[in-house]
This record gives C-alpha cells, sequence and structure tokens, in this order.
C-alpha cells in the first residue's frame, strides 16, 4: 500500500511541478511580450546632425547643417540646450517654429495652402500618365493606318507655275 501511496503522491507532485512551471513559462512569456512596448514607448534620443538636416539656417536660408554663419551658430547652441533638456526631434521642432518662425523648418508643414506643395506634383503626374494612356493608343493606331496604306494618301495637284517649274527642272537631269 506504500508504494501506491508513493505513486500517487510522486504524480500529485509531479502534477503540481507541472503546473507551476506551466503558470512560470506563461507569466514569463507576458512579461517578455510587456518589456518590448515598455522599451518602445521611450522617447527616442535626439541628435543634433538629425535635426540639423531638416532645419533651416534663418539668415542664410541654407540648411543648418551648412549653414557657416552667427545666426547658425546660434541655432546649433539653442538645439544643443533643447537636447541636453532631454526632447525629442519633433518638440526641439516645434520649439524653434516658436522661436524662428516657419522659415527655420527645411520642409514645409503639410497642412493649408503648403499641403498643395504635398498633392499638386504626384496629381500632375497622375494626369499626365492619363493623357498619355489616352493618346498613345490613338496615335499608334494613325500611324500604323497610315503605313499599311502608303497608296491611300490623297496628293495635291500642283499650281501650274509650280509644274512647268518642275519639269524644267527634271528635264537638267534627264538630258
Amino acid at each position: 500500500m506504500s508504494r501506491t501511496r508513493a505513486r500517487s503522491d510522486t504524480h500529485r507532485r509531479t502534477g503540481t511541478t507541472r503546473r507551476v512551471a506551466q503558470l512560470a513559462l506563461l507569466m514569463a512569456s507576458i512579461v517578455l511580450a510587456l518589456v518590448p512596448s515598455a522599451w518602445a514607448t521611450t522617447k527616442p534620443r535626439a541628435s543634433l546632425t538629425d535635426i540639423e538636416n531638416d532645419v533651416m539656417c534663418t539668415a542664410c536660408h541654407e540648411p543648418l547643417a551648412v549653414a557657416n554663419s552667427p545666426e547658425a551658430q546660434s541655432e546649433r547652441n539653442y538645439i544643443r540646450g533643447l537636447i541636453a533638456q532631454g526632447l525629442t526631434k519633433p518638440q526641439i521642432e516645434r520649439n524653434l517654429v516658436a522661436q524662428y518662425g516657419e522659415a527655420v523648418l527645411g520642409k514645409p508643414p503639410a497642412s493649408g495652402v503648403n499641403l498643395t506643395i504635398y498633392i499638386l506634383p504626384p496629381a500632375l503626374l497622375a494626369v499626365g500618365i492619363a493623357i498619355l494612356a489616352v493618346t498613345l493608343p490613338r496615335w499608334r493606331r494613325r500611324t500604323r493606318a497610315a503605313a499599311s496604306e502608303p497608296g491611300e494618301t490623297p496628293a495635291r495637284p500642283l499650281n501650274p507655275a509650280d509644274a512647268e517649274r518642275l519639269e524644267q527642272e527634271l528635264s537638267h537631269f534627264r538630258g
């Protein structure tokens, strides 16, 4: 009887151990699933070189990365201060717009009248493609029709003065 009891105790313990192991595995997988999302919510650190490429010098109207004026140095120092405060790139760009105006942005914001800058070129490209899609088949049909019927092209009669001059010119070669 003690063997049977020992076996049932062993099965009970292994069953409990398995459940504990499964629960631990489930908890570990939940923690691992949540950790990357916690890391993703951390703010990306802004860098001066990244911001310099997207911002203009307000004095010389060049990208801040290539500008070398006192105003450009002042903008760089202002950006360094904002980076030291731990601000993200969008926050720094908003501060720059508040400090220097929208002229500081390398790309205008996609709102209002500036939205046409982003919509117009693709729209013109689409219209051009549509026009070509309609007109190219027509041109090709006309070209094929003209090439297949060379004798069918109507010839205009020459006026008498041109006909006489042509005969005179041809007589020089015939003779």
